[in-house]
C-alpha cells in the first residue's frame, strides 16, 4: 500500500510542475499532511454527528441517568481518541516502519491513545458516580471513595502500559517484574491500600454514609460527614470546624454514628435529679387531699389508697397508729408517680420507646431520681428544648410535693447562715 501512495502522490506532484527531486523530497511530507488533516477532520466530524445523534436519543428518553452518563464532557473525550488512532495505522503509508524515527513516533502515538483513553475513563467514572449518587438507595454511601478506587486503578494500568510500550516489553512480564519490589510499592502507597480496604468495608457493612452523624472524641470529631474519599473522611463538626480523618481509623478503632437514633424517631433523655433525703416523708391525710387536687394524681391516689387498704386489713394493722406498721404511700412515691404521668401526657414525647422514672444509688450529694424517656424530635436544639421544658417543670413542682432538692451550699447560704447565728 505505501509505494502505491507514494507513486500516486509523486505523479500529482509532478503534474503540478514540481522537479524530480523536489517531487521525490516532498511527496512522503505531503502524504503526513494529509493524514493530519483526514484524522482532525474526522475528529471533528465524530465530535459534530456523534453529539448530535446522542443527544437526540437522550432528550427522547425519559430517564435521567443517560442525561449524564452521555453528557459532552463525556463523548468529547471519546471522540478525542480518533485521531491519534487513525494517524497511528496511517503513518505508515507516508514513512516506512522500519525508520527508527517512524517507530519512535508511533510509540509516542500509543502513549497519546492510551492518555486519551485515561482521560475518557476518568470523566466515564465521574459520570458514573454523578448517576448513582442521584439513586435514592445509594444517596450518602461512600461512592467517591470508590470512584477514585477506579480511578486510581486505570492509572496504574496506563502506566503499566506505558513502561511497556517504552522498554518493548509485554505488560504481563512487567507485572511479574514488579512482585519484587511490591514491598516498596505497599509501602509507598500503604494508606491509599488501606483507605480503599476500609471503603469497602464501611461501604459493606453499611457502617457510615455521607450525611450522617458521628463522634470520635479521641480525634475531636463530633460532626455530620460531608465527604468520603479514598484517604480521608471529611467532617463538619457543629462548631463550623473541618476534622478530617484517614478512613481505616473508623476501622481500626471506634466511632459512634447516630444515625440509627435519628432514623428510629426518638432521642434519649436520660437525666436525674437529687433529691435531699430527709425531706422525704409519709404522706398525711391532708397531703394525699392536697395531691388528690392534682389531675393527672387523682385516679392513682384513690386506687392506691383502695390497695393498701386492703393490704393493712388482711395485715390486721388497718389502725396502727404507728405508720411503719403497714403500708403507707410516701411524697417521694406520689412524686414519681406523678413524673411518669406527666412524661405521658406530653405530645413531644416517644410514648412507644421506653419511659421510666426510677431511683438511683444513693450518695452523699442525695437521693437521684432519674427520667428516662425518648424525645420525638432529634434535631439538636429542638431536643434540647423539650429536654430543658421539662426539667424547669421538675424543679419548680418539686417543692409541691413537700420534697427539697438537694445542691450545696452556695456563698448566698453562709451568709445567711452566719446572719441567722
Amino acid at each position: 500500500m505505501e509505494p502505491v501512495v507514494d507513486e500516486w502522490m509523486y505523479g500529482v506532484l509532478r503534474e503540478l510542475g514540481f522537479s524530480v527531486e523536489t517531487a521525490d523530497v516532498w511527496d512522503r511530507w505531503v502524504v503526513l499532511g494529509f493524514i493530519v488533516a483526514i484524522a482532525f477532520v474526522s475528529d471533528f466530524v465524530c465530535r459534530q454527528l456523534l453529539l448530535r445523534v446522542v443527544k437526540r436519543i437522550v432528550a427522547r428518553t425519559k430517564a435521567t441517568w443517560d442525561d449524564i452518563l452521555f453528557e459532552d464532557r463525556v463523548l468529547r473525550r471519546l471522540c478525542h481518541i480518533v485521531p491519534p488512532v487513525l494517524i497511528y495505522f496511517l503513518l505508515p503509508l507516508a514513512f516506512p516502519p522500519e525508520s527508527g524515527m517512524v517507530a519512535f513516533v508511533l510509540k509516542l502515538l500509543l502513549i497519546y491513545v492510551i492518555a486519551v483513553v485515561l482521560r475518557f475513563v476518568n470523566a466515564f467514572l465521574k459520570a458514573l458516580h454523578d448517576v448513582a449518587d442521584q439513586k435514592e438507595e445509594l444517596q450518602g454511601k461512600p461512592l467517591k471513595g470508590l470512584m477514585q478506587t477506579g480511578q486510581v486503578i486505570a492509572f496504574f494500568v496506563c502506566i503499566i502500559l506505558i513502561i511497556s510500550i517504552l522498554i518493548d516489553k509485554s505488560p504481563a512480564r512487567l507485572l511479574a517484574g514488579l512482585g519484587a519490589s511490591a514491598a516498596i510499592l505497599m509501602l509507598v502507597f500503604k494508606d491509599s491500600i488501606m483507605g480503599l480496604v476500609s471503603g469497602i468495608q464501611l461501604t459493606a457493612n453499611d457502617m457510615l454514609h455521607v450525611g450522617d452523624w458521628i463522634s470520635m472524641s479521641k480525634y475531636g470529631v463530633n460532626g455530620r460527614v460531608t465527604e468520603v474519599t479514598l484517604n480521608t473522611v471529611k467532617v463538619r463538626n457543629w462548631d463550623n470546624t473541618i476534622v478530617t480523618v484517614p478512613p481505616y481509623l473508623l476501622i481500626s478503632d471506634s466511632f459512634q454514628n447516630w444515625r440509627p437514633m435519628q432514623d428510629s424517631g426518638g432521642r434519649r433523655v436520660m437525666r436525674s435529679v437529687n433529691i435531699d433525703m430527709n425531706s422525704v416523708r409519709f404522706c398525711t391525710p391532708e397531703m394525699l387531699d392536697r395531691f388528690r387536687k392534682i389531675r393527672l394524681l387523682k385516679d392513682y391516689i384513690d386506687e392506691t389508697e383502695r390497695l393498701i387498704a386492703e393490704s393493712n386489713e388482711q395485715a390486721g394493722v388497718e389502725n396502727d397508729p404507728e405508720p411503719v406498721n403497714g403500708l403507707h404511700q410516701t411524697n417521694l412515691g406520689v412524686f414519681r408517680a406523678y413524673l411518669e404521668r406527666y412524661l405521658r401526657s406530653l405530645a413531644g414525647i416517644n410514648q412507644e420507646m421506653m419511659l421510666m422514672v426510677r431511683q438511683l444509688q444513693p450518695t452523699e450529694k442525695g437521693l437521684p431520681v432519674e427520667l428516662y424517656f425518648f424525645s420525638k424530635v432529634t434535631e439538636g436544639t429542638v431536643y434540647e428544648k423539650v429536654q430543658a421544658d421539662v426539667f424547669d417543670h421538675v424543679l419548680a413542682v418539686i417543692p409541691e410535693f413537700g420534697l427539697r432538692v438537694f445542691q450545696n451550699p452556695a456563698g448566698s447560704d453562709v451568709r445567711d447562715l452566719k446572719g441567722e447565728i
